[in-house]
């Protein structure tokens, strides 16, 4: 019977998403095997037999790009016959947010090279990696509208103006300030930090995000 039903390898690939230099950029791999050598990709790889899902991600994750201790969240499952070329291979997807102050990247394992790419200039990755990025902006982007998430990419005090200026970024639009800043002071989440003092000018007030904040609530 199993004859009848070869089985099929499984990998992870991680769509890891920051705020640098004033844009959304994803971080690759350049690949240093086959296929695809020299190639970016998203970080990822080959799920061991006694691991699970979101260990083999996070394992990759460090051994590839230096990147851990991340928040992961899985994405969609991708598996078209030929996606592979080493054969039959079905990829679970993660997407997770980050600080990139807070990342040391350093490549190792089959990867020779860990980078910050625009979303908007993007090399021509390998796999279906495109399909999966173009995949997960979509994915960031609803849940920027309806969770708390891009507080993740905020360092832990910051500005009104840090916080609509990260939505501009992803949603790649701009948003009136005043409409902004009372949608945040309705939803109750924010605690006041005390003020900004490396400005010249009068200083912002500083806010911090409240625990126990909803998982789900309607920020746009």
């Amino acid at each position: 019977m199993e004859k009848e039903f070869p089985k099929p390898s499984v990998t992870v690939d991680m769509v890891i998403f920051t705020i640098l230099e004033g844009e959304l950029k994803v971080l690759l791999v350049k690949r240093a095997l086959e296929p695809f050598k020299g190639r970016w990709a998203i970080p990822g790889g080959f799920v061991r037999i006694a691991e699970s899902l979101e260990d083999a991600a996070r394992r990759e994750l460090q051994e590839e790009t230096g990147v851990k201790d991340v928040y992961l969240e899985q994405l969609y499952t991708f598996g078209e016959p030929e996606r592979d070329p080493r054969g039959r291979v079905i990829t679970v997807s993660y997407m997770a947010l980050s600080n990139a102050d807070k990342i040391n990247l350093s490549a190792s394992t089959d990867a020779a090279e860990a980078k910050w790419f625009s979303v908007s200039e993007l090399p021509k990755l390998a796999f279906d990696h495109q399909k999966i990025v173009s995949y997960a902006i979509k994915r960031l982007r609803w849940k920027f509208e309806y969770t708390s998430i891009a507080f993740s990419m905020l360092p832990e005090k910051f500005t009104l103006g840090q916080i609509q200026k990260v939505y501009e970024i992803v949603f790649e639009k701009r948003f009136d300030k005043r409409n902004f800043f009372k949608k945040l002071h309705s939803l109750n989440i924010l605690n006041e930090a005390g003020v900004k003092s490396d400005v010249p000018h009068r200083p912002p007030m500083l806010y911090s995000l409240k625990k126990n904040v909803p998982e789900i609530m309607e920020i746009l």
